[in-house]
């Protein structure tokens, strides 16, 4: 928590823009100069060490606690009340001596004096939605949060403990050594919430309008005590939980007995232990089916679901399931569920085999039975193909009312069909079934990052539903072309990124504006643009596996991520990280102006020829044209002498003398060179976004041909306001277009555009001594095209160079 208030006063003071920026720690004191390319070590990121190193690798001597559970817990439906008791084991596997622990309540996020309740903030309008008034007509008579029982050591004895808001410390009775082991047993229960009413990841939802059955679906998450995170960078992670900064926990194994009304199907993290106990034969055997089917099958199906809300429970049954190196649990129970499943091969000795399943009420067929399932093993697919083998037995899609929620092998997801209203039929539109398929690949997705990638999403959501929000784009254009994608199209953040209510995406999660486009969407265009348009695929896609594999069921930072890319690539991408997760500068890179010139030839008569066409193709001096009166010269023959017999342009005798002079004196490779008469193309750009990025031009030449020239960010290494870029060719242009296919988030494309074949201009040969003119301006890049990538053939991202 420490560094989080640094990471908001960073992002906030990246707000402040000045045309007068300084490069740090230099101050300029000679022009106004923004250095883009400043390099983050030593400043922005923390100084690598024994636990986190240089290369974005975890370190020699990293570490990371270990927590088991082992957790009775039982749900009465009446009173939509949980009732649990865990046997908590703590591992210290820091070098620090621990004398407390802290647990996170997160469930008290919901009590009426939390936090989260006295500061939340409404609109200045003079309007109130009947939602609103509802949850406050609740908060009257009802509460959340936990009600702790005891808290005790493996022997019973009490434990000192406090609750501050959304959390408890508990101070030991010895200090924890360093590989030292402690026992708490903590006993607690809760209410629900009703989460129609009150908003939040989990709770109860039931059918009670008319005409609907009276049951209920349960979705437990974030239902027991949890310990908090005690790292190296941040020690204990103990800052309270206000509602949007969700959830970093610490892996574990956990034994966890549920028990239900027995007409109850539960849905749970980890391995059921006791099918005998709570399936029918005839379920079981499904399930055994499901294994090698090609297709879902029902275990539990249609027909049996509708009988079972008809009946009433005649007692209780009890499900336990058993999890390893998982960072949570959670579970879902209902009468209503139908159950489908089937079995996904993937190439893992350790998981060859991952049961895909969907549990889902009738209200969400037949959406759920065409579609969950088969999301489900396609995210498994893709995720698999840019991170590592899934690694758990199972991977679970619930349909609940919390919209989209994820936890170890299970997620909480929200569309549904909606009734005709002349027929009474379910039905769902195309946005529906695309919402259904995104929503589960995205849940199902989290599963890698942040459940085995193990990132601090209450301070950096980013790192979790960035990442994730890339794969489920990559994914969702594997599954159809045409997907209708709501992120990762960099012409769909624009909008964003032109707006005035934003700040840094590297900002604390409690503090972010525009949430959703700042943690998932900006970031996911931004890996888009990083794979398809900065380093490539193959650079791309071998820097994100290593980072997934190296942090695979370990707890990264972003500067891991960050250092980890750079590494593996061999391209310096501090300027990326800058502009896209430090800064809200924006992309708009327009193309100004651009000239044509031609060498002044070497011949001094053919120079005089090119002056007179130069001399005749301009219009005459308006007010001579438009005198009347006769000039002197035009009406004294005496003034006038050889001067006003010649032209202007011609050249002279002493200019051919030196003209010849000057070629002999050229060494054969120079006089090639001195003779060329291929046109000089200088395009002006100016970074009016100032977000600097690579530039892409396409260029369309008069016999027809086209050409794309993909220069790297580094143009604007020197000057990160305008550049001017020189382009040789012996074609005509006709046209020239910044951004062609719309990869760079561009904000203005009508200033990407340039119509004609530039603006003539003579380029006379500079004189040696002439150092404006016989070296390379600083804002000058002077390319020959045999070195430069081209259409039509595949375009290759552009790779800035080696670090």
């Amino acid at each position: 928590m420490k560094r989080l208030l640094v990471l908001l006063g960073v992002g906030l003071a990246a707000l402040v823009v000045s045309s007068a920026a300084v490069a740090d720690p230099v101050t300029q004191t000679k022009a106004p100069f923004k250095d883009a390319f400043r390099q983050l070590e030593g400043e922005e990121w923390p100084t690598p060490n024994d636990y986190r190193s240089a290369s974005g690798a975890p370190g020699y001597r990293y570490w990371q606690q270990k927590v088991d559970y082992k957790i009775q817990a039982r749900l009465d439906e009446p009173t939509r009340t949980v009732t649990g008791k865990a046997t908590i084991t703590y591992k210290n596997n820091s070098p620090d001596r621990l004398t407390y622990l802290w647990l996170l309540l997160d469930q008290n996020v919901f009590k009426r004096d939390s936090i989260a309740e006295r500061t939340a903030t409404v609109g200045s309008g003079s309007e109130i939605s009947l939602a609103a008034l509802r949850r406050v007509q609740r908060y009257k008579d009802w509460e959340g949060g936990f009600r702790l029982i005891s808290v005790t050591d493996a022997g019973g004895r009490k434990i000192p403990h406090t609750v501050v808001d959304s959390l408890m410390r508990v101070d030991l009775a010895q200090t924890l050594a360093s590989g030292g082991t402690t026992t708490l047993v903590v006993e607690w229960s809760y209410p629900m919430i009703e989460n129609k009413v009150i908003g939040g990841r989990d709770g109860y939802e039931c059918f009670t309008k008319p005409g609907e059955d009276g049951n209920c679906t349960f979705l437990g998450a974030q239902w027991f005590p949890r310990l908090a995170r005690y790292t190296d960078y941040e020690g204990w992670h103990n800052k309270a939980f206000l509602g949007s900064g969700e959830f970093t926990l610490e892996f574990g194994d956990y034994e966890v007995a549920l028990t239900v009304p027995n007409d109850h199907v539960v849905a749970s993290t980890g391995d059921l232990t006791n099918p005998g106990a709570v399936l029918t034969v005839a379920q079981r055997q499904r399930l055994e089916q499901a294994r090698t089917s090609k297709e879902p099958v029902y275990i539990v199906t249609p027909p049996e679901a509708l009988a079972a809300e008809g009946r009433k429970p005649t007692g209780e049954k009890t499900w336990v399931f058993r999890a390893s190196n998982v960072r949570d649990f959670a579970w879902a129970s209902s009468r209503k569920f139908v159950w489908d499943a089937l079995g996904v091969k993937q190439d893992s000795a350790e998981q060859p085999l991952v049961m895909a399943m969907s549990f889902y009420p009738k209200e969400a067929r037949p959406l759920w039975d065409a579609w969950s399932t088969k999301a489900i093993a396609h995210t498994l697919h893709t995720y698999n193909d840019f991170a590592f083998p899934y690694p758990y037995p199972k991977a679970q899609s619930i349909n609940g009312i919390t919209g989209g929620m994820e936890y170890p092998m299970m997620t909480f997801n929200g569309p549904r069909p909606t009734k005709d209203p002349k027929t009474g039929d379910l039905t769902y539109s195309e946005r529906t079934k695309a919402g259904l398929i995104g929503v589960v690949i995205h849940e199902i997705g989290h599963t890698y990052f942040p459940m085995v990638v193990n990132s601090d999403e209450r301070q950096w959501t980013w790192m979790d539903e960035g990442l994730n929000s890339f794969l489920q784009f990559q994914a969702e254009k594997r599954w159809s072309k045409d997907f209708p994608s709501r992120r990762g199209e960099p012409k769909d953040v624009v909008e964003y990124m032109v707006s005035q209510n934003q700040v840094p995406v590297m900002t604390q999660s409690d503090s972010l504006l525009q949430f959703g486009s700042n943690s998932y969407h900006k970031p996911a265009v931004a890996l888009v643009i990083l794979r398809e348009t900065v380093l490539g695929r193959d650079l791309f896609d071998k820097a994100f596996k290593d980072y997934a594999t190296r942090w695979r069921f370990k707890g990264p930072t972003p500067y891991d991520f960050f250092r980890t890319m750079e590494e593996s690539s061999g391209v310096d991408l501090d300027w990326f990280w800058r502009g896209w997760f430090y800064s809200t500068d924006h992309v708009d890179i327009a193309l100004e102006g651009v000239t044509a010139g031609r060498l002044e030839p070497a011949d001094a008569d053919a120079a005089g020829k090119m002056r007179r066409e130069k001399t005749a193709a301009e219009p005459p001096s308006l007010t001579a044209s438009r005198n009347t009166a006769t000039t002197v010269v035009e009406r004294d023959p005496a003034v006038r002498d050889y001067y006003e017999t010649i032209n202007r342009d011609d050249a002279t005798e002493a200019q051919r003398k030196k003209a010849k002079t000057a070629n002999e004196d050229l060494t054969p490779e120079e006089r090639v060179a001195r003779n060329q008469t291929d046109t000089f193309y200088r395009f002006k750009f100016r970074n009016l976004g100032g977000l600097v990025m690579p530039v892409i031009l396409k260029m369309d030449f008069a016999d027809g041909s086209t050409e794309t020239i993909r220069i790297p960010a580094e143009i604007w290494r020197k000057n990160a306001e305008q550049v001017t870029w020189q382009y040789v060719s012996a074609k005509t242009l006709k046209r020239a277009e910044l951004d062609p296919l719309w990869e760079t988030a561009d904000a203005d494309r009508d200033n990407n555009i340039y119509e004609g074949a530039g603006v003539p201009r003579v380029l006379k040969l500079a004189k040696p001594d002439d150092e404006s003119e016989s070296k390379l301006k600083d804002n000058d890049l002077k390319v020959m095209p045999d070195s430069l990538q081209t259409y039509p053939a595949t375009p290759k991202p552009i790779g800035p160079g080696p670090k």
